[in-house]
């Protein structure tokens, strides 16, 4: 009995101290998973920090700083996006170990340029940028020198401004990354916001995220489903495939149901995957948020099911940094091209522009440079018949538009001759003309005043025409001139409305000699009859060839009324029976004063076209330039003293143009170090 007593009770024991020893195997278990945890917590942000990392950011950080973007060349960078009160916040406090601003409704008001940099001294640096000021702070004070500097970039109320505000935090044990942080996206603007808050806050990111060269880091609440966040549908819409956005998944631990299924399942695309990660609490120190972190995602029984890769804030500065040295090794090359193109592009343009004239003696050779360029132009249009400068330009192809008008004047006037000639009514200004004018003398005789008043009267009804041909032609010869003056003198405005009017004046001045020279020679052609050209002979005798036909015709009366005649065709005769006195003279006369008329008509043509070649060539190889010189060397007009004042437009282009350049050479050597250290270490993992 008593054995067996002490074999229960010794069974007893046995079980007591195994109960004893599982209590210590969990708490052991417990305070081993703490301490992992601790350890965990402990690892600096940087352990994903690279050697090659620091060089690349730090040049592209310097592109930005030398506001290279101004030029159109888009920097790498990763874009901080989310709802109001998704967290945002929190994740880059998270990574920069500082205290931001905090509160209710927006507290990001303006791009924030988050720059983090690892230091191995405890000292940590803190400093803002904006408005070309550099302003000192220290953790304590951080959110208020933020909040400061927001007021004096977008106000004092609530209202947002795309003007960026810099924060450079040098420390250890913080990641390199640079990240620009936008406020956060709501609908309902509050007291104090304008109504179109929501516009005004897409238009800057929409602005941020477009480009290609952007990775949008879209931090969404563990409490909302992802497809209703606002975030979600802006980065959708300029990243569809998700290629360029990495989800952070904020308040973990207050919504984990369900969150596994929500970031495996990725109904949102979300190309470069999800990262959970817990917020930190109330008081709790940097290193704190992180413990509760870690034993959340190792001993919640939820949320230990996640794969580790997908969880924490040192995963989240890890998959940045990585993402962001892969994504500034592939962009760098398009970057360096870029502006390489863009440099020469600028030095083009500004060697192209004017020389900035200092002295009488430059302004003089500028002026005189331009009138030689401008004659040369001109001989080539109006002359030559050369339009190299101008191949798609043909109202500018000179010589072609001038022929044109000369051949429409010459068939106008021949036009105008069918007009004169009645088939109906053949002979009778002849015959009402030499019955006027007969008187006592011999018969058959043409009276001379009888074809001189024919004469007069046919030269009236086509003097218009030479008048109007002269005046187009000089209207769109000044236009020409104009142009190619304007086009000469485009680096220097301040000429260009002295050179218009010096033209204006010469061309109104030619235009007068020209419409005197076809006015007077309308005169002479009424005045008298002459000229020693065969041709008016020839024609005449084969028309007088057909003239015992026409008589024979005449005096037989039982004949025909018809006759055709060559140069006429065929004719109504019949009513010139009632007049057979005169018809014979008058059918000489017709002949006469047609074969003279084919003279004159070609004489209108041939000698305004010779005196317009003639004028165009004094124009351009002598007028013009003795007309230029003296509207620019009239007191009135201000002398060459007006070329030593430079527009504003051009000096403001100059002056741009310098700058660029400047900038884009700065740039270009800042690149240069970076592409040759990336050649030697070698390209980096990518993401």
């Amino acid at each position: 009995m008593a054995a067996s007593g002490t074999c229960r009770a010794s069974t007893g024991l046995s079980h007591k101290m195994k109960h004893s020893l599982h209590l210590s195997n969990q708490e052991e278990n417990s305070n081993r998973r703490e301490e992992v945890d601790r350890e965990q917590a402990s690892l600096p942000l940087t352990m994903s920090y690279n050697a090659r990392i620091r060089p690349l950011l730090d040049a592209v950080d310097k592109l930005r700083q030398l506001k290279v973007m101004n030029e159109g060349i888009q920097l790498p960078t990763i874009v901080v996006v989310g709802d109001q009160s998704s967290g945002k916040s929190s994740v880059l406090e998270s990574l920069a170990g500082i205290s931001l601003p905090r509160g209710q409704g927006i507290c990001t008001r303006v791009p924030l340029i988050m720059k983090l940099q690892h230091q191995p001294s405890d000292e940590t640096e803190l400093s803002l940028e904006y408005l070309g000021k550099e302003i000192e702070t220290d953790e304590v004070n951080v959110a208020r020198a933020i909040n400061d500097a927001t007021e004096e970039i977008a106000g004092n109320a609530k209202g947002i401004s795309n003007i960026p505000l810099t924060l450079i935090v040098k420390k250890n044990g913080v990641p390199d990354l640079t990240m620009v942080d936008l406020p956060g996206i709501t609908r309902v603007p509050v007291q104090g916001q304008p109504e179109n808050i929501y516009e005004q806050i897409s238009n800057i990111i929409m602005e941020y995220i477009r480009p290609e060269e952007s990775i949008i880091l879209n931090v969404l609440s563990a409490t909302v489903d992802f497809p209703t966040c606002e975030s979600i549908r802006m980065s959708q819409r300029v990243d569809k495939t998700g290629e360029r956005t990495l989800a952070v998944v904020t308040k973990s631990d207050k919504a984990p149901e369900g969150l596994r299924e929500k970031v495996t399942a990725d109904d949102v695309n979300i190309g470069l995957g999800y990262i959970c990660v817990r917020n930190r609490i109330g008081d709790e120190t940097y290193e704190e948020a992180r413990i509760e972190e870690a034993n959340w995602f190792n001993n919640h029984p939820l949320l230990c099911k996640i794969d580790k890769s997908m969880v924490g804030v040192p995963v989240l500065a890890q998959k940045l940094v990585q993402i962001q040295a892969t994504l500034i090794s592939k962009c760098l090359p398009e970057i360096v091209k870029k502006i390489n193109d863009k440099l020469n592009s600028n030095a083009q343009e500004l060697g192209s522009m004017p020389k900035h004239l200092s002295s009488i003696t430059d302004a003089m050779t500028a002026f005189m440079q331009i009138v030689g360029s401008a004659k040369e132009s001109l001989r080539k249009i109006l002359v030559r018949g050369e339009f190299d400068e101008f191949p798609d330009e043909t109202e500018m192809h000179g010589t072609a538009r001038l022929a044109e008008m000369l051949n429409k004047y010459a068939e106008q006037l021949q036009n105008k001759r069918v007009e004169f000639e009645s088939k109906e009514n053949f002979l009778m200004d002849e015959i009402g003309v030499l019955q006027e004018t007969k008187g006592i003398g011999l018969p058959n005789f043409l009276p001379r005043t009888a074809f001189l008043a024919i004469l007069q009267r046919k030269v009236k009804e086509v003097s218009d025409a030479p008048i109007d041909f002269v005046s187009n032609v000089w209207d769109y010869i000044g236009k020409v001139v104009v142009s190619v003056l304007t086009h000469h003198s485009a680096n220097y405005p301040q000429l260009q409305s002295s050179n218009k009017r010096a033209a204006s004046n010469l061309i109104e001045r030619m235009k007068e000699q020209s419409l005197y020279r076809v006015m007077e020679l309308t005169e002479m052609e009424k005045l008298t009859d002459y000229t020693c050209n065969p041709d008016y002979l020839e024609e005449w005798n084969q028309f007088m060839a057909e003239q015992n036909t026409f008589m024979t015709l005449m005096n037989n009366h039982w004949a025909s009324s018809k006759i055709t005649i060559p140069g006429f065709g065929e004719i109504e005769v019949g009513h010139l029976r009632q007049y057979p006195n005169v018809v014979q003279q008058a059918f000489d006369m017709k002949m006469r004063i047609t074969a003279y008329w084919n003279i004159v008509l070609r004489r209108l043509v041939d000698v305004t076209a010779l005196h317009l070649q003639f004028s165009v060539h004094n124009l351009v190889n002598k007028e013009m330039e003795s007309e230029l010189v003296k509207e620019m060397m009239d007191s009135c007009g201000g002398g060459l003293e007006r070329l030593l004042e430079e527009p504003p437009s051009v000096s403001n282009k100059r002056n741009r143009l310098k700058k660029s350049i400047k900038l884009l050479k700065e740039s270009k050597d800042v690149l240069a170090k970076i592409t040759n250290r990336i050649s030697v270490d070698g390209a980096i993992t990518s993401y």
